[in-house]
Protein backbone atom coordinates (compact mmCIF):
# COMPACT_ATOMS: atom_id res chain seq x y z
CA UNK A 1 0.00 0.00 0.00
CA UNK A 2 1.39 3.38 -1.04
CA UNK A 3 1.11 6.38 1.28
CA UNK A 4 1.31 9.85 -0.24
CA UNK A 5 1.49 13.21 1.47
CA UNK A 6 2.30 15.47 -1.47
CA UNK A 7 -0.64 16.22 -3.80
CA UNK A 8 1.68 16.04 -6.83
CA UNK A 9 2.82 12.52 -5.91
CA UNK A 10 -0.76 11.38 -5.39
CA UNK A 11 -1.81 12.83 -8.75
CA UNK A 12 1.12 11.17 -10.54
CA UNK A 13 0.14 7.78 -9.09
CA UNK A 14 -3.48 8.31 -10.16
CA UNK A 15 -2.48 9.35 -13.66
CA UNK A 16 -0.36 6.22 -14.01
CA UNK A 17 -3.32 4.09 -12.93
CA UNK A 18 -5.61 5.76 -15.43
CA UNK A 19 -3.13 5.19 -18.27
CA UNK A 20 -3.39 1.49 -17.50
CA UNK A 21 -7.18 1.66 -17.76
CA UNK A 22 -7.65 1.15 -14.04
CA UNK A 23 -10.92 2.36 -12.52
CA UNK A 24 -10.18 4.33 -9.34
CA UNK A 25 -12.48 4.47 -6.33
CA UNK A 26 -12.04 7.14 -3.66
CA UNK A 27 -13.23 7.12 -0.06
CA UNK A 28 -12.66 10.56 1.53
CA UNK A 29 -12.27 10.40 5.33
CA UNK A 30 -11.00 12.45 8.24
CA UNK A 31 -9.31 9.40 9.73
CA UNK A 32 -9.88 7.65 13.07
CA UNK A 33 -11.36 4.93 10.92
CA UNK A 34 -14.07 2.49 11.99
CA UNK A 35 -16.37 -0.13 10.47
CA UNK A 36 -18.47 2.56 8.81
CA UNK A 37 -15.43 3.70 6.81
CA UNK A 38 -14.42 0.10 6.11
CA UNK A 39 -17.86 -0.61 4.63
CA UNK A 40 -17.33 2.25 2.17
CA UNK A 41 -13.94 0.83 1.17
CA UNK A 42 -15.57 -2.53 0.43
CA UNK A 43 -18.30 -0.77 -1.52
CA UNK A 44 -15.67 1.04 -3.57
CA UNK A 45 -13.77 -2.20 -4.21
CA UNK A 46 -16.95 -3.74 -5.59
CA UNK A 47 -17.23 -1.03 -8.24
CA UNK A 48 -13.64 -0.04 -9.01
CA UNK A 49 -10.36 -1.80 -9.74
CA UNK A 50 -8.37 0.00 -7.08
CA UNK A 51 -9.22 2.16 -4.07
CA UNK A 52 -7.66 5.30 -2.64
CA UNK A 53 -8.58 6.54 0.84
CA UNK A 54 -7.84 10.10 1.87
CA UNK A 55 -7.10 10.72 5.55
CA UNK A 56 -7.31 14.44 6.20
CA UNK A 57 -8.87 16.39 9.07
CA UNK A 58 -10.02 19.33 6.99
CA UNK A 59 -9.72 22.57 8.98
CA UNK A 60 -11.93 24.63 6.66
CA UNK A 61 -15.10 22.71 7.59
CA UNK A 62 -14.70 23.49 11.30
CA UNK A 63 -15.94 26.76 12.77
CA UNK A 64 -13.71 28.52 15.35
CA UNK A 65 -15.84 27.18 18.22
CA UNK A 66 -15.81 23.56 17.00
CA UNK A 67 -13.62 20.59 17.89
CA UNK A 68 -10.81 20.72 15.29
CA UNK A 69 -7.97 20.47 17.83
CA UNK A 70 -9.71 17.72 19.80
CA UNK A 71 -10.88 15.71 16.78
CA UNK A 72 -9.61 12.13 17.32
CA UNK A 73 -6.62 11.00 15.30
CA UNK A 74 -4.77 7.66 15.15
CA UNK A 75 -2.94 7.33 11.85
CA UNK A 76 -1.10 4.11 12.78
CA UNK A 77 -4.41 2.39 13.51
CA UNK A 78 -5.85 3.80 10.30
CA UNK A 79 -2.99 2.37 8.23
CA UNK A 80 -3.50 -1.10 9.69
CA UNK A 81 -7.22 -1.04 8.89
CA UNK A 82 -6.54 0.25 5.37
CA UNK A 83 -4.09 -2.57 4.71
CA UNK A 84 -6.60 -5.14 5.98
CA UNK A 85 -9.24 -3.78 3.59
CA UNK A 86 -6.99 -4.01 0.54
CA UNK A 87 -6.67 -0.28 -0.09
CA UNK A 88 -4.05 0.48 -2.73
CA UNK A 89 -3.09 4.02 -1.76
CA UNK A 90 -3.56 6.52 1.05
CA UNK A 91 -3.52 10.26 0.56
CA UNK A 92 -2.67 11.94 3.87
CA UNK A 93 -1.67 15.56 3.23
CA UNK A 94 -1.07 18.27 5.79
CA UNK A 95 -3.27 21.39 5.98
CA UNK A 96 -0.32 23.43 4.69
CA UNK A 97 -0.11 21.28 1.55
CA UNK A 98 -3.84 21.50 0.87
CA UNK A 99 -4.11 25.20 1.70
CA UNK A 100 -0.71 26.76 0.95
CA UNK A 101 0.05 30.42 1.59
CA UNK A 102 -2.05 32.64 -0.63
CA UNK A 103 -4.90 30.14 -0.98
CA UNK A 104 -8.04 32.13 -1.84
CA UNK A 105 -10.48 29.83 -3.67
CA UNK A 106 -13.73 28.23 -2.54
CA UNK A 107 -16.31 25.90 -4.07
CA UNK A 108 -19.79 26.59 -2.75
CA UNK A 109 -23.18 24.94 -3.28
CA UNK A 110 -26.15 27.18 -2.52
CA UNK A 111 -29.66 26.21 -1.48
CA UNK A 112 -29.08 22.73 -0.05
CA UNK A 113 -26.42 24.08 2.29
CA UNK A 114 -28.75 26.62 3.92
CA UNK A 115 -30.90 23.89 5.47
CA UNK A 116 -30.47 21.61 8.50
CA UNK A 117 -26.71 21.46 9.24
CA UNK A 118 -26.23 24.71 7.38
CA UNK A 119 -28.35 26.61 9.89
CA UNK A 120 -26.22 25.49 12.81
CA UNK A 121 -22.90 25.37 10.94
CA UNK A 122 -23.12 28.05 8.23
CA UNK A 123 -19.48 27.76 7.09
CA UNK A 124 -19.29 23.97 7.20
CA UNK A 125 -20.37 22.92 3.72
CA UNK A 126 -18.17 25.39 1.84
CA UNK A 127 -15.23 23.72 3.56
CA UNK A 128 -16.55 20.29 2.61
CA UNK A 129 -17.20 21.06 -1.05
CA UNK A 130 -13.89 22.86 -1.45
CA UNK A 131 -11.82 20.01 -0.04
CA UNK A 132 -13.80 17.32 -1.87
CA UNK A 133 -13.38 19.23 -5.12
CA UNK A 134 -9.63 19.35 -4.49
CA UNK A 135 -9.55 15.63 -3.71
CA UNK A 136 -11.37 14.85 -6.95
CA UNK A 137 -8.84 16.90 -8.94
CA UNK A 138 -5.88 15.28 -7.20
CA UNK A 139 -7.01 11.63 -7.10
CA UNK A 140 -9.08 11.72 -10.32
CA UNK A 141 -11.47 8.96 -9.19
CA UNK A 142 -14.09 7.31 -11.37
CA UNK A 143 -16.31 6.75 -8.34
CA UNK A 144 -16.34 8.20 -4.82
CA UNK A 145 -18.15 6.69 -1.83
CA UNK A 146 -19.76 8.67 0.99
CA UNK A 147 -21.80 7.41 3.94
CA UNK A 148 -25.51 8.09 4.28
CA UNK A 149 -25.07 8.99 7.96
CA UNK A 150 -24.05 12.43 6.68
CA UNK A 151 -27.03 12.43 4.35
CA UNK A 152 -27.07 16.16 3.69
CA UNK A 153 -23.36 16.08 2.85
CA UNK A 154 -24.04 13.28 0.36
CA UNK A 155 -26.80 15.36 -1.25
CA UNK A 156 -24.55 18.43 -1.43
CA UNK A 157 -21.70 16.48 -3.04
CA UNK A 158 -24.06 15.00 -5.61
CA UNK A 159 -25.36 18.50 -6.42
CA UNK A 160 -21.81 19.85 -6.81
CA UNK A 161 -20.80 16.99 -9.13
CA UNK A 162 -23.91 17.45 -11.28
CA UNK A 163 -23.66 21.24 -11.43
CA UNK A 164 -19.95 21.30 -12.30
CA UNK A 165 -20.03 18.32 -14.70
CA UNK A 166 -17.43 16.46 -12.68
CA UNK A 167 -16.51 13.09 -14.18
CA UNK A 168 -17.04 11.07 -11.01
CA UNK A 169 -19.95 8.88 -9.94
CA UNK A 170 -21.09 9.37 -6.34
CA UNK A 171 -22.12 6.23 -4.44
CA UNK A 172 -23.87 6.36 -1.07
CA UNK A 173 -23.20 3.67 1.52
CA UNK A 174 -25.73 2.68 4.21
CA UNK A 175 -25.36 3.76 7.84
CA UNK A 176 -23.38 1.26 9.89
CA UNK A 177 -24.63 0.91 13.46
CA UNK A 178 -23.29 -0.46 16.70
CA UNK A 179 -25.15 -3.49 18.11
CA UNK A 180 -27.16 -1.10 20.32
CA UNK A 181 -28.22 0.98 17.31
CA UNK A 182 -25.91 3.98 17.71
CA UNK A 183 -24.71 5.15 14.30
CA UNK A 184 -20.96 4.68 14.03
CA UNK A 185 -19.04 7.95 14.21
CA UNK A 186 -15.57 9.07 15.23
CA UNK A 187 -17.25 11.45 17.68
CA UNK A 188 -18.74 8.52 19.60
CA UNK A 189 -15.39 8.32 21.38
CA UNK A 190 -16.34 11.54 23.17
CA UNK A 191 -19.26 9.80 24.92
CA UNK A 192 -18.97 8.45 28.45
CA UNK A 193 -21.37 5.74 29.66
CA UNK A 194 -24.14 8.20 30.51
CA UNK A 195 -23.63 10.07 27.26
CA UNK A 196 -23.83 6.90 25.21
CA UNK A 197 -27.09 5.97 26.90
CA UNK A 198 -28.45 9.41 26.05
CA UNK A 199 -27.16 9.08 22.50
CA UNK A 200 -29.28 6.01 21.94
CA UNK A 201 -32.32 8.30 22.00
CA UNK A 202 -31.65 9.12 18.35
CA UNK A 203 -31.97 5.50 17.25
CA UNK A 204 -34.99 4.81 19.44
CA UNK A 205 -36.73 7.94 18.16
CA UNK A 206 -36.13 6.79 14.57
CA UNK A 207 -37.77 3.47 15.36
CA UNK A 208 -40.67 5.31 16.99
CA UNK A 209 -41.17 7.47 13.88
CA UNK A 210 -41.00 4.43 11.61
CA UNK A 211 -43.59 2.61 13.73
CA UNK A 212 -45.94 5.58 13.58
CA UNK A 213 -45.54 5.65 9.80
CA UNK A 214 -46.05 1.87 9.52
CA UNK A 215 -49.23 2.22 11.60
CA UNK A 216 -50.61 4.71 9.09
CA UNK A 217 -49.67 8.12 10.51
CA UNK A 218 -48.84 10.57 7.72
CA UNK A 219 -49.04 13.94 9.50
CA UNK A 220 -45.46 15.18 9.80
CA UNK A 221 -46.34 17.42 12.76
CA UNK A 222 -47.63 14.46 14.77
CA UNK A 223 -44.57 12.31 14.03
CA UNK A 224 -42.11 15.11 14.77
CA UNK A 225 -43.88 16.01 18.00
CA UNK A 226 -43.64 12.38 19.14
CA UNK A 227 -39.94 12.23 18.22
CA UNK A 228 -39.12 15.46 20.04
CA UNK A 229 -41.01 14.39 23.16
CA UNK A 230 -39.23 11.04 23.13
CA UNK A 231 -35.76 12.60 22.92
CA UNK A 232 -36.49 15.41 25.38
CA UNK A 233 -37.59 12.84 27.97
CA UNK A 234 -34.06 11.40 27.97
CA UNK A 235 -31.67 13.16 30.39
CA UNK A 236 -28.59 14.96 28.98
CA UNK A 237 -30.12 15.57 25.53
CA UNK A 238 -30.80 18.84 23.72
CA UNK A 239 -32.32 18.82 20.24
CA UNK A 240 -30.71 20.96 17.55
CA UNK A 241 -33.19 19.80 14.93
CA UNK A 242 -35.67 16.97 14.40
CA UNK A 243 -37.49 17.33 11.10
CA UNK A 244 -39.11 15.32 8.34
CA UNK A 245 -37.82 16.20 4.88
CA UNK A 246 -38.09 15.07 1.29
CA UNK A 247 -35.04 12.91 0.55
CA UNK A 248 -34.41 14.64 -2.78
CA UNK A 249 -34.84 18.32 -1.90
CA UNK A 250 -34.23 18.17 1.88
CA UNK A 251 -37.18 20.57 2.22
CA UNK A 252 -39.45 20.01 5.21
CA UNK A 253 -42.66 18.19 4.41
CA UNK A 254 -46.13 18.38 5.95
CA UNK A 255 -47.25 14.95 4.82
CA UNK A 256 -45.06 11.85 5.06
CA UNK A 257 -44.62 9.48 2.11
CA UNK A 258 -42.10 6.91 0.87
CA UNK A 259 -39.49 9.61 0.22
CA UNK A 260 -39.76 11.18 3.68
CA UNK A 261 -36.67 11.05 5.85
CA UNK A 262 -36.28 11.87 9.53
CA UNK A 263 -33.22 14.08 10.08
CA UNK A 264 -31.82 14.44 13.59
CA UNK A 265 -29.11 16.45 15.31
CA UNK A 266 -28.92 16.21 19.10
CA UNK A 267 -26.45 17.58 21.62
CA UNK A 268 -25.44 15.15 24.36
CA UNK A 269 -24.44 16.85 27.63
CA UNK A 270 -24.16 20.08 25.57
CA UNK A 271 -20.76 18.86 24.34
CA UNK A 272 -21.15 16.10 21.76
CA UNK A 273 -23.34 16.69 18.74
CA UNK A 274 -24.70 13.52 17.14
CA UNK A 275 -26.54 13.27 13.83
CA UNK A 276 -28.65 10.45 12.41
CA UNK A 277 -31.31 9.91 9.78
CA UNK A 278 -33.52 7.28 8.20
CA UNK A 279 -36.38 6.86 5.77
CA UNK A 280 -39.69 6.44 7.54
CA UNK A 281 -40.70 3.73 5.08
CA UNK A 282 -37.75 1.49 5.84
CA UNK A 283 -37.35 -0.71 8.91
CA UNK A 284 -34.27 -0.72 11.15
Amino acid sequence: MDIFQQPEAMRAWAQDQRKRGTLIGLVPTMGFLHEGHASLMRLALQQADTVVVSVFVNPTQFAPNEDLAAYPRDFEHDVQLLKQEGVAAVFAPTPELMYPPGFQSEVQVKGLTSLLEGRTRPTHFAGVTTVVSKLFHIVQPDIACFGEKDFQQLAVIRRMVADLNMAVRIVGGPIIREPDGLAQSSRNTYLDAAGRTAGLSLFSSIRLAQKLYADGERRASVIVEAVRAHIQAVPLTRIDYAVLVNSETLEETATADEQTRLMLAVYIKDKVRLIDNALLAQSL
